[in-house]
């Protein structure tokens, strides 16, 4: 195994942790974003209820001139009523008098259907100003918590990147290329498991030789999967790299496989 891998590895883990922070941070703006449409959906709710309070109360209001230039011309006609002298000048004012009253009636039923939308609209209002408190409340504080999470996440991706810095700088340079030439390509996967002859990123098969050579502990050389490109590595090979008994035993099982007889 090469003496770069658990350090790749360790790095690959920073990256992807590294990655995940700014993930987190470049979606804060958004999130925020969100959370003020929300606040200004609500205002735009309140405001538009009120404007048709506004628009229903005027409306209530203009039926009221109404009847009461009405009800002023119905009086006027009823006291020319004692002034006319034939009957066709009375029975016309009758008439006049007879519509006006009809009229009046008409708007009087309008009123009362005029006071019920006022009454509806004053508790849509209501309701829009109770939504625009629970969305103020709410806001604030999801605003605060997702600013919050940002300002950890932020210290974290600091922290890991410190970590990402040191680790590099055991890489050796020519390896560290290599890796993250892989890692672009992959989405910042650059090493795969291969187990059973398969690379694990790819799921394609892995040459029985190099596979061998993979599980070799004292091999030092960086292999790659044919198909994907990543740098290859075998978690059984890992655990022995720190264990002398478990390397030889690592070894032996090689050449095992490779056909050698095991002693």
């Amino acid at each position: 195994m090469h003496p770069a891998i658990p350090l790749l590895l360790q790095l690959q883990k920073a990256d992807q942790e590294i990655a995940a922070f700014r993930a987190e941070l470049d979606a804060a703006p958004k999130r925020i974003r969100e959370l003020d449409s929300k606040l200004a959906g609500a205002r735009a709710a309140l405001a538009s209820a009120k404007d048709a309070l506004v628009q229903t109360v005027a409306g209530r209001k203009k039926t009221e001139f109404e009847v009461a230039e009405w009800r002023e011309r119905v009086k006027k006609f009823k006291a020319q009523t004692a002034a006319v002298k034939t009957n066709e000048a009375y029975k016309a004012l009758l008439h006049e008098i007879a519509n006006g009253e009809n009229e009046i009636a008409k708007l009087e039923d309008t009123q009362l259907d005029q006071m019920m939308a006022v009454e509806e609209a004053e508790k849509k209002v209501k309701a829009a100003e109770a939504v625009l408190r629970d969305a103020d409340l709410s806001v604030a504080g999801d605003r605060k918590a997702i600013e919050n999470h940002a300002r950890e996440s932020n210290r974290k991706m600091h922290a890991e990147t410190a970590v990402r810095e040191k680790l590099a700088a055991e890489i050796p340079e020519d390896v560290l290329d290599r890796y993250t030439r892989v890692a672009k390509r992959h989405h910042g996967v650059a090493l795969a498991e291969v187990a059973t002859e398969q690379c694990r990123g790819c799921g394609m098969r892995v040459l029985p030789h190099i596979f061998q050579e993979v599980l070799r502990a004292d091999d030092h050389e960086l292999h790659s999967c044919e198909n994907c490109g990543r740098i290859l590595y075998a978690s059984r090979t890992l655990s022995y790299s720190s264990d002398p008994a478990g390397s030889a035993g690592a070894e032996q099982n090689g050449r095992a496989h490779n056909g050698a007889p095991v002693s």
